[in-house]
């Protein structure tokens, strides 16, 4: 009995972003990365102290995007819906939101407190090229630190990195 309740259980638990990047990082539509912090290749003496503590509690960023084009578009509905439920879990917590419903929105959620957080999401979606999600996976991070480093990144090379095809998503 005990087996059959575990087994049902366990068929019954909600998607995770984790789950989602593995079903589809390699499905028509979708474009995925795994990259460590090191490809941002970032001049660590140049940084503050607060932006190096940042720098240095992120591990590696892991993103997936599916990329619209015209024959694709009800299929895309279908995966932002999907996303969306997945991050209207409660262990999301929103941390901000912007953009307009003409050009895009995006979200910022992360899954810790304080200078404990070992998760952001960026989820942000262009009405030209489809969504995008950015897991910035980490020990002990800090919203603040990495809204700093933040700074540093956009001023950095990104149209000649990897990360380049995943800037237009969040702009």
């Amino acid at each position: 009995m005990f087996i059959l309740v575990v087994t049902l259980q366990s068929c019954n638990q909600d998607q995770t972003l984790q789950t989602y990047y593995v079903d589809n990082e390699l499905a028509p539509g979708f474009t995925s990365l795994d990259v460590p912090v090191s490809i941002l290749d970032i001049d660590e003496a140049s940084l503050t102290k607060e932006q190096l503590e940042a720098y240095e509690s992120i591990e590696k960023l892991s993103l997936i995007a599916f990329v619209l084009d015209e024959s694709n578009q009800a299929q895309m509905d279908i995966e932002y819906a999907k996303v969306k439920t997945i991050l209207k879990n409660p262990e999301y917590e929103e941390l901000m939101r912007g953009g307009n419903s003409t050009d895009g929105k995006f979200v910022i959620k992360c899954i810790g407190e304080g200078d404990a957080i070992d998760e952001f999401i960026l989820f942000g979606n262009s009405n030209t090229a489809g969504f995008g999600v950015i897991r910035v996976l980490g020990n002990d991070m800090n919203f603040n630190k990495i809204a700093e480093l933040a700074k540093v990144i956009q001023d950095s090379d990104i149209e000649n990195s990897p990360l380049e095809k995943f800037s237009g998503f969040f702009n």
